[in-house]
């Protein structure tokens, strides 16, 4: 008997997988890579600056020490990098904004960014949009969220069944639950926005959110190794290919791409850089984002057996590390989970 079933094949699931892995919990992986391309075409960035109000983004120091230790194992064990640290050039359109800027450093963004207004432009951005200066977050990078997926289902090859899983079939007992031939202690969804159609979990209320992203070839742009924001993010992924995004919309939640994102995508570039690009693809996905942009992890207020590792959100690369830890020492250790992702926040909407 396996101590777990995981179910879900994206970002949540594979990273519960492999902290599982790490401390000797036993489990089998169900799920269908094709129901959800949000891990997929995200372009796994982690940046510890909440631009809007330059502040720090929430437990930004023990996230990012996690992250970096997490993502960088997982490439030694897939023997490829998988993560990029890269610095984020953020372009200032006021002064008042370069002078809170400074403030900051000395304040709640001290160690995340490098302090200073940068006013001459290397060869590398001279096509990028900077007429006032710009600022440089050093503590962000991304990690190549499709390659970790594509090597955690190989790494986790004899661990995974891919179907669709079929909530109707699953069977619970009181010290045991059943799907199909595969008996487990407990279950864990990490279904994503498809959360919805979980006839345990439909309740918790989550806000989700499409994003739509480009692939670009933007043959006069040469910058490596860096992210542009600029009411938009601009990253490099091979010479001359760039990925571009994000949008952001709650009414449609179709998983394609549609016309409205790619009209806002290319203003978006264009907003950004001064030069000719390409579209080369259009993806979208929905982020299982929260109503309070916390994640979701929980025991299920009825049934011992069933959890939920949910609501990551635009954060999902940042978040998962930790919380999957922090959901280990629950499991193993019965320390409390932290009271701001615990689910019985949301009890009540299941009781009523």
């Amino acid at each position: 008997m396996k101590d777990f079933i995981i179910v879900g094949q994206g970002l949540a699931a594979y990273v519960l997988a492999h902290s599982f892995k790490k401390n000797n919990i036993s489990f089998t992986l169900v799920g269908d890579q094709n129901l959800s391309s949000c891990s997929r075409v995200a372009a796994g960035i982690w940046n510890p600056v909440v631009f809007k109000r330059a502040t720090k983004s929430w437990l930004a120091e023990v996230l990012i020490k996690e992250l970096m230790a997490f993502y960088s194992d997982c490439g030694e064990a897939f023997g490829k990098k998988i993560i990029t640290a890269r610095p984020i050039v953020k372009p200032f359109t006021e002064e008042q904004e370069k002078q809170l800027w400074l403030k900051k450093y000395n304040g709640v963004l001290a160690g995340f960014i490098d302090g200073k207004i940068h006013h001459n432009i290397p060869a590398d951005l001279k096509h990028c949009n900077i007429k006032n200066g710009y600022g440089l977050v050093t503590q962000s990078g991304n990690v190549d969220v499709a390659a970790f997926l594509d090597h955690s289902a190989i790494y986790f090859k004899n661990e995974l069944v891919i179907e669709t899983f079929d909530h109707a079939r699953l069977e619970i007992s009181a010290d045991k639950i059943r799907y199909g031939h595969i008996e487990a202690r407990q279950i864990v969804f990490c279904e994503g926005h498809l959360v919805k159609n979980n006839p345990f979990f439909r309740w918790i209320p989550l806000k989700p959110a499409k994003g739509e992203i480009f692939t670009l070839n933007v043959p006069d742009l040469n910058f490596r190794n860096k992210i542009f924001n600029k009411n938009g993010f601009l990253m490099d992924v091979s010479e001359g290919v760039y990925k571009a995004g994000a949008t952001y919309e709650w009414d449609d939640l179709s998983e394609g791409p549609s016309g409205g994102g790619f009209a806002e995508l290319t203003a978006k570039v264009g907003d950004m850089i001064d030069c000719r690009f390409d579209v080369l693809k259009h993806e979208a996905g929905i982020r299982p984002s929260s109503i309070d942009r916390r994640p979701i992890v929980g025991r299920h207020p009825r049934y011992d057996q069933l959890f939920v590792f949910n609501g990551l959100g635009t954060k999902g690369v940042m978040l998962a590390p930790y919380f999957a830890g922090n959901f280990v020492n629950f499991y193993l250790q019965k320390q409390a989970l932290h009271p701001d992702i615990d689910l019985s926040r949301f009890y009540h909407l299941y009781e009523a």
